[in-house]
């Protein structure tokens, strides 16, 4: 945040004050549907076909006089639906608490410092410092404004920012405003009001500005506009997903209406003909398949905020995972943001800056470079280069001439893709402050790119070169070179700085000299760039630096083919042809300029990438939104480009970035073993419920079995899976092809390979042990199918480590499973009330151990599948 000087001089609220506030007007936030409750996720339950399917199963066995089947699948009924209602509410708190993380940041004053807030805790009378891309958080009125330019068109709908002045410049609106309790602010557009509104944003400028209004008091509030939030609608995949269940939901559908004939027909009892038919549907349908979506995307991305990345759309998680490129800034990123000037030069001499240098002595014609850097720089500096110019002359020109504190600041030219160098204009007194208002002569301070400095300055080509080769000799060390120049201009209106020439090539400028900064890599993301090397990931370095210096930190940290480079230039004048084609080669990118990202995304993707780009500015905001994957820094990023993101990184570290890759990849692989899971489990429940009633067989299976299948399958893929660790293997593998499904042909193969092994080893057991009577054959087969599925979750926890390497794994949930189901499933076998419920028969240890055998040998053909698909990594 850029604050003026002026901005110093406000106390803001306490934070004491500001509790009290929140308590008794409440949040900043506007009225919305909020977070679901208890309630309504019961409604949404009652709805699904899996619910209605089992409470019509209840009736009909009421209607068939078996009011203790019933009553017990009724209650089956209410402990499925307990345990959806805990997973969506683990899944609601991830959202909320991810929704709390993604409001909208405010700067604000509070016992007198600096503080940074979320937007919702901002209160009536608090203390805003507004800059370039901020999204005002609430209704005020302006304390103070520098060139402050806000775009409304959110409220008014016309695209031009509006001019703001302070309430000093505006005394008899202010007037208005300062009489009530709530004051009248007028109506949003307009230019010199001294009012801000809220979701408003800052193009240019500065400003302070006191809180008037919040939430639903807020001029956004009045017309019932709602901030933009994390969003919650259905991605893609899921989307896939949902048509998919669909689908497979108007299969059974029918597959059952004909078995419901088929039954009545052949057999003559159409009542239980339609609990056959029902028993078949809930087989068919795989109801787990949008519950682990929900569920793995919500909690994947609460498991990404804690390595300090947020998502603020869920649906950056599928595209995470297969990132093929991160396009990432060199400063701030990959680096420190901790400038250090190391080296000035002027005329022909090199000085190497030492802080530890007890006599602080430096050659007089260094002086002016040091004071023209500072003259060119913020008053009130937040940019670390700027904080390391000041810091440099405050300790070698401290209590000097060169130090004016009775300047003022006239006129600011801004730094332009067109020309990278910024100038500012300063009143420069004549004989003291008192004449200091009656000049007519300025002084302005420019810095920048050499070559932008250089082309203000009218040098001859020979010295330009000249020029050029020092800076690259400052380069190769790996620092940020940056050129000061001066001018003197006099104006012929009297004070008046509105008169200022319309460009900085309009001055006489004079070359000061070089100052070279360093900012070391950040420590570990050497380490984080040989992982992405190691994972398949390309990274592309991206910086408005020195060519040199920017391939100077590519060697530093690693980065291939970093010897290589394209400047912001060369890439304005190349075809998208001969773009895409040299990119495919070239990863440092200098002299960059952010509108040229967007080319870059584009350039990128019409190579079949995947692209994550990081940025921070408002000009960022296209090639954020550009890329599959807009990362946005959440430490020196702007309002607008957090909201043009899909990520923010919250600690603007590359190590961050990285870590989202790596969990991205963690929760793709663990949706393919839940899917794998869940077809496999699926196919031998339909096969056992199809295949007696074809071949005229007492039926394996009624509800009360399905219910208590699901007991198990739901939590075992929906939390079992989605706790599993990630595998060994995750970041030394290629990222899946772009181009390829989710679940593939074969995944598919796999899941139905995997079932058709249950399916035949139950058909067998069934119909080698049904001469002894349904009821055991039942019990044999049904207690085998459990134990198998038990042994699909253990196999299919990974895909390529064996089933003695994962038992070592830590995963709470699975133990939960491994251990409650032996035991209710004992239950059914041992206490007879249930025992007859279920329609078993006792079974002796040597049964139980027949069961057990059959499940060790499935482990056994799981596991040998698993190598044969394991080279392909299941894609």
């Amino acid at each position: 945040m850029k604050s003026t000087a002026s901005q110093q001089r406000f106390q803001g609220l306490s934070n004491q004050v500001a509790a009290e506030r929140i308590r008794a007007e409440g949040y900043n936030e506007l009225p919305s549907k909020g977070r679901r409750t208890v309630l309504s996720i019961t409604l949404e339950v009652i709805k699904e076909p899996m619910f209605l399917l089992l409470v019509g199963s209840g009736l009909i066995y009421l209607m068939l006089g078996d009011p203790h089947e019933a009553f017990m699948l009724l209650g089956f009924v209410v402990v499925i639906m307990g345990t959806t209602i805990f997973q969506e509410q683990k899944t609601e708190r991830a959202l909320e608490a991810l929704r709390k993380m993604a409001s909208p940041r405010a700067l604000v004053i509070r016992d007198g410092r600096q503080k940074r807030i979320p937007g919702r805790e901002v209160v009536r009378g608090d203390i805003l410092l507004l800059a370039e891309g901020d999204r005002v958080p609430a209704d005020g009125i302006l304390l103070s404004a520098n060139e402050l330019t806000i775009d409304e068109s959110l409220l008014t709908g016309e695209s031009v920012p509006v001019r703001k002045i302070s309430r000093e410049a505006a005394p008899e609106i202010a007037a208005g405003a300062a009489c009530s309790e709530k004051p009248a602010m007028g109506s949003p557009g307009g230019d010199d009001l001294p009012f801000v509104y809220s979701g408003t944003l800052v193009v240019q400028g500065q400003g302070a500005a006191e809180v008037l209004a919040t939430g639903a008091q807020t001029e956004m509030g009045k017309i019932g506009k709602s901030l933009q939030q994390l969003e919650q609608g259905r991605t893609l995949l899921q989307q896939k997903t949902k048509r998919l269940v669909r689908d497979l939901a108007l299969l059974g559908a029918g597959i059952s209406a004909l078995v419901i004939i088929i039954y009545g027909l052949t057999r003559g009892n159409w009542l239980e003909g339609i609990l056959a038919g029902l028993t078949l549907a809930m087989a068919i349908l795989p109801e787990e398949i949008p519950v682990i979506l929900t569920v793995f995307l919500a909690l994947g991305a609460w498991r990404i905020s804690r390595k300090r990345v947020l998502t603020r759309r869920v649906s950056a998680i599928e595209s995470l995972g297969s990132a093929t490129v991160l396009c990432v800034d060199k400063t701030g990123t990959l680096t420190q943001n901790l400038m250090g000037v190391k080296t000035l030069y002027t005329d022909d001499e090199f000085f190497p800056v030492s802080f530890q240098d007890q006599k602080r002595s430096l050659p007089e014609k260094f002086h002016s470079l040091i004071e023209y850097s500072v003259l060119a720089s913020e008053i009130s500096p937040f940019d670390p280069m700027e904080k390391a110019f000041y810091q440099l002359r405050e300790y070698y020109l401290a209590n000097t001439e060169h130090i004016h504190p009775n300047w003022i600041l006239a006129h600011e030219y801004s730094l332009s893709p067109e020309l990278l160098a910024m100038s500012h204009v300063w009143k420069s007194p004549a004989t003291g402050t008192a004449a200091l208002f009656n000049s007519s002569q300025y002084v302005i301070a420019a810095k920048g790119a050499l070559e932008a400095i250089c082309s203000l300055c009218h040098l001859s080509p020979e010295r330009n070169l000249d020029l050029a080769r020092k800076a690259e000799s400052m380069a190769n060390e790996g620092l940020r070179v940056v050129a000061v120049a001066r001018a003197l201009f006099e104006s012929s209106h009297r004070g008046a700085a509105s008169y200022m020439p319309k460009s900085q090539h309009d001055f006489d400028f004079r070359f000061l000299g070089m100052i070279g900064l360093a900012d070391p890599p950040r420590p570990a993301v050497a380490q984080a760039i040989k992982e992405c090397h190691e994972a398949g990931l390309r990274v592309v370095m991206i910086t408005g630096d020195y060519p040199a210096t920017a391939k100077a930190i590519g060697r530093q940290i690693g980065l291939s083919l970093s010897n290589q480079c394209i400047t912001g230039p060369e890439l304005s004048s190349m075809s998208e042809e001969e773009l895409r084609e040299k990119i495919k080669q070239v990863n440092v990118f200098a002299r960059m300029v952010p509108g040229q990202k967007v080319n870059l995304v584009q350039a990128l993707k019409a190579n079949g990438e995947v692209v994550a780009m990081t940025g921070d500015g408002v000009n960022d905001s296209p090639a954020l939104k550009a890329a599959d994957i807009g990362v946005a820094m959440g430490e020196r990023g702007t309002d607008v480009a957090r909201e043009s993101a899909s990520l923010v990184i919250l600690d603007d570290d590359f190590s961050s970035i990285v870590q989202a890759v790596r969990l991205g990849r963690r929760i793709l692989d663990n949706i393919k073993k839940a899917i794998v899971y869940t077809f496999a489990i699926h196919t031998p429940i339909i096969g056992l419920s199809l295949i007696p009633l074809l071949l005229h067989w007492p039926l394996i299976f009624s509800p009360i079995h399905i219910v208590f299948l699901e007991l198990i399958i739901d939590p075992a893929c929906s939390i079992v899976f989605e706790a599993e660790p990630e595998e060994s293997d995750i970041m030394k593998r290629p990222p899946p092809d772009p181009k390829e499904p989710l679940f593939g042909r074969r995944l598919i193969l796999l899941s139905i390979l995997q079932g058709i092994i249950v399916l035949a080893l139950l058909t067998t057991i069934y119909t080698i042990v049904l001469g002894q009577g349904a009821a055991r054959a039942r019990a044999l087969t049904f207690v085998t199918l459990i134990l198998t599925n038990l042994a699909l979750i253990l196999t299919n926890r990974s895909f390529s480590s064996s089933l003695f390497e994962t038992l070592r794994r830590k995963n709470k949930a699975l133990w939960i499973i491994l251990g409650t189901v032996p035991l209710f499933l004992g239950l059914t076998l041992y206490l007879p009330w249930l025992r007859n419920l279920f329609q078993f028969a006792p079974l002796s240890p040597e049964d139980l151990l027949r069961c057990l055998g059959g499940a060790a040998f499935s482990i056994i053909l799981f596991e040998g599948l698993k190598i044969f698909f394991q080279p392909a990594h299941l894609r």
